[in-house]
């Protein structure tokens, strides 16, 4: 598993390599913190974008969630294809967001409901 420190090299090397369009009202910027996120039914949240806080808009990659899915044994090449791909996701709330659609929250709401219907899991 790559540690922290490196996974922040990972994320500003991706972020570095995207158009600078993408970070327009983006005003919070990308954090990465060293929690596990969950939701309500114990499900790992990687990554959300957020709005209308104190700091404005802003993407949250979540550390620990990454090292609780894949594992310590997660290969540099594996951390960095995720941390990418959840990165783009998070963007993509955000253009969307900016463009008053939220077509692809609710892509991820039925993809959750599809889970755990699926797994049998009880949203509470």
């Amino acid at each position: 598993m790559v540690t922290i420190d490196e996974a922040h090299e990972i994320l500003e090397k991706i972020a570095e390599e995207l158009p600078c369009e993408f970070y327009k009202h983006l005003n919070g910027g990308i954090i990465l913190l060293p929690d596990v996120k969950t939701s309500q039914d114990g499900l790992c949240i990687l990554g959300e974008y957020t709005t209308c806080s104190s700091m404005g808009r802003y993407i949250t990659i979540y550390y620990g969630s990454f090292e609780w899915v894949f594992g310590k044994d997660a290969t540099t090449e594996k951390m960095a294809k995720e941390l990418k791909s959840t990165l783009l996701h998070e963007f993509t709330h955000h253009f969307e967001c900016l463009a008053g659609d939220n077509s692809l929250e609710k892509e991820d709401e039925r993809k959750l409901a599809e889970y755990r219907r699926k797994n049998n899991l009880i949203r509470r």
